[in-house]
């Protein structure tokens, strides 16, 4: 478990455009083997979605089909992480308005209750994609190095256990999915500083998303003469955004 936020004024002024978390990193979600009855990101993620791009009426209705859930069934892990990832972006917000006294209680109680969601479900990959979506954005700019090298690590950790998870049926998911979570891990080793495995992760997209936009800019890396030290990868599909270096 990491600190919370705990810094009375976070220099994250972009901390709202870092946790507006692109749809195309949860599609994975699609493809997962649950249940109907069990998939909440269903009924949540259009709205959280919307939420994130400036509806306002949406991310509070999305919030509140989670605290409505979570009233009933206090164990719903989807409903916790998704009300998590909800209260980081509304911290965001409030911290860029200046507004740090309820910015900070908000980034911590999204902290902790993605943790508290990651611990009540570690094995359910509709709770721990969120959960790494979120912290590889919001570990981007959290100004305690220690604490933001924690949250990267907890981000590569859950992506790589939903590796493992998705291992059985990794190959039918949509190259859509399998772009996603493998850009994610390349993107986050490498500012971990393991270009090593970055460059496995990279490979991967070469050799399992041909031809797709993922496999391109794997490619346009791997071929640099001098590869860059960090990515900023945009999600591809979403915000019709190309890959950034």
């Amino acid at each position: 478990m990491r600190p919370g936020p705990g810094v009375p004024r976070l220099p994250i002024a972009a901390v709202c455009a870092a946790v507006l978390l692109c749809g195309s990193v949860f599609s994975a979600l699609l493809a997962a083997r649950q249940a109907p009855a069990e998939r909440f990101d269903n009924q949540v993620r259009a709205d959280m979605f919307a939420g994130f791009a400036g509806d306002a009426v949406a991310l509070d209705r999305a919030m509140k089909l989670c605290e409505e859930t979570l009233a009933s069934d206090p164990e719903n892990a989807q409903a916790l992480v998704w009300h998590g990832s909800g209260s980081i972006f509304l911290g965001g917000q409030a911290m860029r308005g200046a507004d740090y006294a309820r910015g900070a209680p908000l980034l911590a109680r999204g902290l902790s209750e993605m943790d508290n969601a990651v611990a009540k479900a570690p094995d359910r990959v509709g709770v721990l994609i969120p959960r790494a979506a979120t912290l590889l954005e919001y570990s981007k700019y959290d100004p305690a190095p220690d604490r933001a090298r924690g949250e990267l690590q907890e981000s590569l950790a859950d992506y790589e256990r939903v590796l493992v998870l998705q291992k059985s049926y990794w190959q039918t998911l949509p190259v859509h999915a399998r772009g996603e979570i493998l850009s994610g891990l390349a993107e986050g080793w490498l500012r971990a500083g393991d270009s090593q495995k970055a460059q496995a992760y990279m490979e991967r997209l070469v050799a399992e998303t041909a031809g797709s936009p993922y496999a391109l800019r794997a490619q346009d890396f791997l071929h640099a003469s001098v590869p860059p030290k960090r990515l900023d990868w945009h999600c591809i599909g979403c915000h019709g955004a190309g890959p950034s270096q």
